[in-house]
């Protein structure tokens, strides 16, 4: 008959180890059957007369075939015993794993349902916060609006302007389209990206280089791959390429390819080029980015070399979108 251990509670809910008898059910049996054994054998070996040892140095081995016959299965027994002891604990812990387990269900299940409005989780809490916050937001927007609506004078019947000073704008214009060109000075500091968080002048070329239509394309392109590279540890103020001549940067805005305009590809960086390399082989992601930065790179160089100078382009050259053109137009055999 199986004992009934009590259990008692912890301050966490849970359920504490019982504390186990000494002599249980099981050492019970054990003992009772190894008792009945022994005597048993007692009386098989003395009761029964046996027969004188022979002297052929026989009589070692049968004394120990002896004890083995005695003693073996009470051995046998005990380790059934400490088996069966073993399961009865496991089957206890198991019991009592599955009732912490309902007890910490039921108490979530108590606390999200039936539970007061005091311990609601705090993910639901945060949650009902933001929404509030949205909803008074929401609100002041629309107050904003409707009380600059009602406040705006009727505007004043202006006499129509003469044709000349109208401006004549297609339909679809967007704001981008008239708005003012990026300077080649501008340029080059946004293609390089600020040097340090101070740099309020790069930031500012940077900005307005992302309102430009023409460049934002190029600056998203070369943020994409720069972040690819520094994930393999590759940046590109850490690369010291050979610098081309502005010639040859010419020759490749006017649509030359190939080893007339090799020197354009001047990254010497055994580590960074194999690195690289491999990654365009096996990373299909990166692989299309880098095209497209190539492919952003020679429309928008094409543009800015027709109106820029020698030393601008020599500028340009060593800034971290250059250069890495330099280093992935050498990897995608742009320069073969």
């Amino acid at each position: 008959m199986a004992e009934q251990n009590e259990t008692r509670p912890t301050p966490l809910g849970l359920y504490a180890r019982p504390e186990n008898q000494a002599i249980t059910s099981i050492e019970v049996i054990a003992l009772v059957l190894s008792a009945i054994w022994l005597i048993g054998a007692a009386v098989f070996f003395l009761a029964i007369p046996s027969e004188p040892a022979p002297n052929d140095g026989t009589g070692s081995l049968r004394f120990i075939m002896t004890m083995l016959a005695i003693f073996m299965p009470v051995a046998m027994i005990w380790v059934a015993a400490t088996a069966a002891r073993s399961s009865r604990i496991m089957r206890e812990e198991s019991q009592r794993l599955q009732a912490a387990i309902d007890a910490i269900r039921n108490a979530y299940i108590v606390q999200n349902q039936g539970g007061s409005p005091n311990s609601e989780p705090s993910v639901a809490r945060k949650l009902d916060e933001i929404a509030a916050a949205q909803r008074k937001t929401e609100t002041a927007l629309a107050t904003f609006s409707s009380s600059r609506d009602t406040r705006t004078p009727a505007p004043e019947l202006q006499p129509e302007p003469s044709s000349e000073a109208q401006t004549d704008l297609p339909l679809g214009t967007r704001a981008e389209d008239i708005a003012p060109g990026l300077d080649n000075e501008e340029f080059i500091r946004a293609v390089n990206f600020p040097e340090t968080a101070e740099d309020t002048a790069g930031f500012n070329a940077l900005r307005k280089a992302l309102k430009d239509r023409a460049t934002s394309g190029l600056i998203q392109a070369s943020q994409d791959v720069l972040t690819l590279l520094s994930q393999d540890g590759i940046y590109m103020d850490d690369l010291n390429p050979d610098m081309a001549r502005p010639e040859i940067w010419r020759r490749f805005a006017a649509g030359e390819r190939g080893r007339q305009i090799a020197a354009l590809g001047g990254v010497r960086d055994r580590s960074s080029l194999t690195l690289t390399a491999g990654r365009m082989r096996e990373d299909p992601i990166f692989r299309d980015a880098v095209h497209h930065f190539l492919r952003r790179f020679d429309k928008s160089f094409a543009q800015f070399e027709s109106q820029a100078s020698d030393s601008e382009i020599s500028d340009l050259a060593s800034t971290r979108t250059a250069r890495a053109f330099m280093l992935l137009g050498r990897v995608a055999g742009v320069f073969d």
